[in-house]
């Protein structure tokens, strides 16, 4: 007996994935129904049971970034514990070493400096992650001034290492990282924390 089966649906989230794939590749430009529908291997006319227009997909594929590089982060962060330095080095890992999320954040700062909704977009997500450093910090750190210059330090760390081209002599770039990571994220050294020619 042959059974028939019905066309389903390419669900919503696909679309949105596929979309968030191709910001990461070329930008938003790149982010086109017809190409996402070839890339799913179906038809365009399956993307408007989902979405009403391409403004729609976009603004579903900010919502999911957004969603994805803080709540889920932070969820995760917080639900593996450790301590402070640890929970903000996860962070940074998640966010910023991630074959996923890094790619597609790099794309959405590049969107932001041409378009002032994904700019505030953008800022919001970053004060989101500044929060979450400044808390962090906060727990070793009793300086708000300083509290402020190690979070803006380390967050610039984070973004700005994936546009440097410079070498580092001997050592390697996850070296230096690392060092750096130490020098924003330790507690004070005991010379620092007692000489006051160091305040």
């Amino acid at each position: 007996m042959r059974h028939i089966v019905g066309a389903t649906r390419t669900p919503r989230d696909r679309w949105i994935e596929e979309g968030l794939q191709a910001l990461a590749a070329g930008g938003p430009d790149a982010v086109r129904v017809e190409g996402l529908a070839k890339k799913l291997g179906v038809t365009k006319g399956g993307f408007y049971g989902s979405f009403a227009d391409r403004d729609a997909l976009l603004e579903a594929m900010l919502d999911a970034w957004e969603r994805e590089s803080t709540d889920e982060v932070i969820d995760r962060v917080e639900r593996e514990g450790g301590d402070p330095r640890t929970k903000i080095q996860r962070a940074g890992v998640l966010t910023f070493s991630s074959d996923r999320l890094l790619p597609i954040d790099l794309a959405i700062r590049d969107w932001a400096r041409r378009d002032e909704a994904v700019a505030e977009r953008l800022r919001r997500v970053d004060n989101r992650r500044m929060a979450l450093l400044r808390e962090m910090i906060g727990t070793f750190c009793s300086d708000a001034d300083e509290v402020e210059a190690r979070s803006l330090l380390a967050f610039c760390v984070a973004i700005g290492e994936h546009f440097l081209a410079a070498d580092h002599g001997d050592r390697t770039r996850a070296q230096v990282l690392v060092r750096a990571a130490g020098l924003l994220l330790d507690h004070p050294t005991k010379s620092t924390a007692t000489d006051p020619a160091l305040h």
